[in-house]
């Protein structure tokens, strides 16, 4: 008797092992099925299906590690962006339509600074000026081009001087970019409104929105001069140690500030905020060199085939990829909160 209840208890035991055992690999079996679905891998980047299409096909491109990062940054603002208006055109808010135009024209910005619009013409050489971007990169304009060449050859600028110099010039070719998209927009409007037989009431409205952007478009015209001007008065003399700020889009921002209409409090405040920035976008850089870095030793030691020292590499390299996107998107949307802040101090001069 003793002997069948050794027999039903062994049996028992083995059950238990086994339901444990088959529990254990359903459950692993789950996981890997989920972290392979579409879902999943669709979720794990972008909640916008557009958006996630972008991204995979960004990663067939030969863009480097900086310029990846660089792209989810702008992405993950995109991405936020369409959630809002999508909320707002839920609640009817965005009637005319102008909200969306600007998020089309936005994400055209953002596919033609990666090459990625289909023209031929606008793919970007993939470069990056902390490796070697002060040679293969092309500024699209003579002007920048003949400036660029005078500057790094006339022995004024240190390698770090140069470094932030060349920051300022693809600043500059990217505004002249944007005021581009800007104006195509624009024009194709107005020959659409044109060639209106009987123009309604909404055109009417259409035709306000239209002069807005025509505002819209002198502005930043206006910045694009005066920020020639500025790459002009640096390249002949260097740069000036007393100067308040030095990256270029913080310069913009202050030199708006200073001719807008606030008071001296609320200027003061905005200087303070300014400085904020710009430590937030010295630290983003700082990150971007470093996974440069990374990325040229993961590719070293990939050739060398040891394992241990490819695993340290690759763990480094996730890790300050994810920084240089998180604090990607943070500058941006820091910046984003600025410009607005600004906008309303614009608006209230030509009040």
């Amino acid at each position: 008797m003793s002997a069948v209840w050794e027999l039903l208890a062994l049996s028992a035991s083995l059950l238990v092992v086994v339901l444990a055992q088959g529990g254990k690999y359903s459950r692993e079996a789950n996981e890997a099925a989920t972290a392979s679905s579409p879902k999943r891998q669709e979720a794990g980047e972008f909640r916008v299906v557009k958006l996630n299409q972008i991204w995979e096909k960004a990663q067939r491109l030969h863009l480097s590690a900086v310029k990846l990062a660089e792209l989810h940054s702008d992405l993950k603002i995109q991405e936020k962006d369409e959630l809002s208006w999508k909320k707002l055109k839920a609640e009817g808010l965005d009637e005319d339509g102008e909200k969306e135009a600007k998020l089309r024209r936005n994400l055209h910005v953002i596919m033609t600074k990666y090459g990625m619009n289909g023209k031929k013409d606008a793919q970007l050489v993939d470069t990056n000026y902390i490796k070697d971007g002060t040679e293969s990169d092309v500024l699209d304009d003579p002007r920048l081009e003949k400036l660029w060449s005078k500057a790094k050859t006339s022995g004024k600028f240190s390698d770090q001087e140069l470094d932030k110099l060349w920051r300022e010039f693809k600043h500059h070719k990217e505004k002249i970019h944007e005021y581009n998209i800007l104006l195509e927009t624009v024009s194709r409007t107005e020959e659409i409104h044109k060639n209106m037989i009987n123009p309604s009431e909404d055109d009417q409205f259409k035709e306000e929105i239209l002069h807005g952007k025509h505002t819209e478009l002198k502005d930043k015209m206006r910045s694009i001069n005066q920020g020639f001007d500025r790459l002009r008065k640096i390249s002949h003399q260097g740069y000036d140690t007393a100067s308040e700020f030095e990256e270029p889009r913080v310069i913009d921002l202050w030199d708006m500030a200073k001719s807008a209409n606030f008071t001296e409090k609320e200027l003061e405040s905005f200087r303070e905020e300014l400085k904020h920035f710009e430590a937030k976008i010295e630290k983003h850089h700082h990150y971007q060199k470093q996974l440069e870095i990374s990325h040229q030793k993961l590719k070293h030691v990939e050739g060398t085939g040891d394992k241990d020292h490819l695993s340290r590499n690759k763990e480094k390299y996730v890790m300050l990829e994810e920084k240089t996107k998180e604090l990607g998107y943070k500058v941006k949307k820091h910046l984003q909160d600025l410009t607005s802040r600004l906008s309303r101090g614009l608006q209230h001069n030509e009040l």
